[in-house]
């Protein structure tokens, strides 16, 4: 949904058919699923709760949904199958908040919550409730019609519905730090008791957690990992970056890995798979096998809309890699690479094939650490492609994931007790 469009009711949401990309329906939504925020910050909104033709409810991440319209919601990329499971922090629309009686602040006046509008936040892919339908007089369900004068308010001319600011509980804590930057939450989860920790880990969204995870020293990774459901575990590590989630299930027991890796989506587990069976500090070991893959025929429009991809890092998004079909990783074969500033001077229908860069030698999957900074250094490179000897585009090893390996191992921990010291001191 564009940003500048208008706000949706969740009323007209309720059943609604979901198609993926191809255009077959996969289910009809049947719940809305928001975090509330302590005072009175808009809930943001999650994503959907969608029953398929087998009557199973999944969860469906906002960020997977591409647009509502004409009374259908388009989604992108492979839906996770599981049955859905609410989280502490969570709330859904339609089994909680609806038919709800809440307080109009400026009179103090009991209304009842009819309906509730979300809108997609400008330049972001977050949404967030922003208005709530209500009915003065006696309650009244939902839709339904009732005596009393209704109205439509802004989200923060009611009360009843966030958080307090009182309390302990691990949805305050998680609404109190929801800005921070994943490398800082995990200094938050650092310094927590195992306990704690572990009730925070439990309540954080997959994605969330995932970014988390891989911030975190290797002990904590461990800990949290083992402390969630094998099936909830298995979701984290699919959501996590394929490299990273490889060196986590790499610490783990044998007997351990099989079971989560038994428990992900196939593709997912082949990637694990492969990067595991690669020494740690090697170019196969230490690649994301999720790049940005083009075939020869794409055009520079294509390439670049796929670079504005907000889930990528900037590393990733630095170029993207033309091969010949099959477009994942394991390619055909691989034609060279394309760097984003050259995208930038190309007029938008040129083809990529037309501009790839075939000087630049790329990374054997077995090429050590050593050569691997300095192929970076040589060529002031922030990623490089990963080749195999039939010419098949593995992977891509960006430069994050070296100075991670080249850093002390304990290097993280170093950071978090640093970042204690200057608060210590005031500095």
């Amino acid at each position: 949904m564009a940003a500048g469009a208008p706000r949706i009711f969740v009323s007209h949401l309720q059943g609604v058919a979901v198609f993926d990309p191809a255009g077959d329906q996969v289910g009809r939504v049947r719940d809305l699923v928001v975090m509330l925020r302590v005072g009175q910050r808009p809930p943001r909104l999650l994503g959907l709760v969608v029953e398929l033709a087998t009557r199973r409810r999944i969860f469906l991440p906002m960020t997977r949904v591409t647009a509502i319209q004409s009374g259908q919601i388009i989604t992108t990329g492979v839906l996770n199958v599981r049955r859905f499971e609410q989280r502490p922090t969570e709330r859904l629309v339609f089994g909680e908040l609806l038919d709800r009686r809440v307080t109009l602040t400026e009179t103090g006046e009991e209304v009842t919550v009819l309906d509730l509008s979300v809108h997609q936040l400008p330049a972001r892919r977050e949404w967030e409730i922003d208005r709530v339908f209500v009915r003065k007089g006696r309650k009244g369900g939902a839709f339904r019609r009732a005596k009393g004068e209704a109205l439509t308010v802004e989200w923060t001319a009611v009360t009843g519905f966030s958080l307090e600011e009182q309390g302990q509980g691990a949805e305050n804590l998680l609404a109190t730090f929801e800005q921070l930057r994943p490398a800082d939450l995990a200094n938050v989860l650092h310094h927590l008791s195992a306990k704690r920790r572990a009730e925070v880990a439990a309540a954080l969204d997959d994605d969330r957690l995932a970014d988390v995870l891989e911030e975190l020293p290797e002990d904590d990774q461990i800990e949290i990992l083992g402390k969630l459901k094998e099936e909830r575990a298995a979701d984290v590590l699919e959501a996590m970056d394929p490299d990273d989630a490889a060196d986590l299930l790499g610490e783990l027991p044998t007997d351990e890995q099989e079971r989560l890796l038994s428990l992900m989506q196939p593709g997912d587990a082949a990637d694990m798979r492969r990067l595991m069976s690669y020494e740690d500090r090697t170019a196969g070991g230490l690649m994301t096998t999720e790049p940005i893959v083009l075939r020869p025929d794409a055009t520079v429009a294509d390439a670049l809309a796929r670079v504005r991809n907000r889930d990528l890092s900037p590393a990733l998004a630095a170029q993207v890699y033309v091969c010949r079909p099959p477009d994942e990783t394991p390619t055909g074969k691989y034609l060279g690479t394309v760097h984003f500033q050259r995208l930038l001077r190309e007029p938008p229908p040129s083809l990529v094939s037309s501009i790839v860069d075939t000087d630049l030698q790329p990374l054997d999957p077995e090429a050590e650490l050593p050569a691997i900074a300095g192929f970076f250094a040589t060529y002031d490179m922030v990623a490089a492609p990963v080749v195999d000897e039939a010419g098949s585009l593995l992977g891509a090893v960006t430069v994050d994931d070296v100075l991670d390996h080249m850093l002390p191992e304990d290097w993280r921990e170093q950071e978090f007790h640093l970042d204690e010291e200057v608060a210590t001191d005031g500095s």
